[in-house]
């Protein structure tokens, strides 16, 4: 079974964009999405992303946390596009930047659209209990927090978050 070990956090300030080496654009929606698994009627999201000129189908088990099962199969890109514009309720628009910091590559997603003002880094992980390097722009950790995740900022984007949630004061 594939197992994705990955912690979630907020930024606190801008000192890490000299540092990212590369960025992409993604464009990514759910198959199978937050709605469904709120409603108890899935047990993971299934997501269509495009990055670049490539494509994948990524299945994600839908349990909060820093641990999951995830597989991701490569898709040709006119199905990956044909999947986002005639299946998914919504999209989710991001510039992903890559900042290496240690041994460990940061991915920091930029959002665009109604989830534009949003900033999230995520890093991926060997081992649950893997010590995470700790930059000064690397805030608040978000891992076990709904809202952070991809699935969820479709049905709840962050231009619609109330001030306090924005603030981080309804966690």
């Amino acid at each position: 079974m594939a197992t994705e070990i990955e912690r979630k956090f907020l930024l606190d300030g801008e000192a890490w964009r000299p540092l990212a080496v590369r960025s992409q654009r993604m464009e990514q929606g759910y198959l199978v999405d937050a709605a469904a698994m709120e409603g108890g009627f899935a047990r993971c999201s299934v997501r269509v992303r495009i990055a670049g000129e490539s494509a994948w189908l990524n299945v994600k088990s839908a349990r909060l946390g820093i641990e999951r099962a995830e597989y991701e199969y490569a898709l040709p890109l006119p199905d990956a596009k044909a999947m986002l514009r005639d299946l998914c309720r919504g999209r989710v628009a991001k510039t992903r930047h890559f900042v290496p910091v240690d041994a460990y590559t940061f991915e920091i997603d930029e959002f665009e659209g109604e989830n534009q003002g949003l900033i999230v880094a995520e890093v991926e992980l060997e081992r649950v209990d893997a010590e995470v390097p700790r930059p000064a722009w690397l805030g608040r950790e978000v891992s076990h927090l709904a809202r952070y995740y991809n699935v969820h900022l479709i049905a709840h984007p962050y231009a619609r978050w109330s001030t306090r949630e924005r603030a981080g004061e309804e966690d």
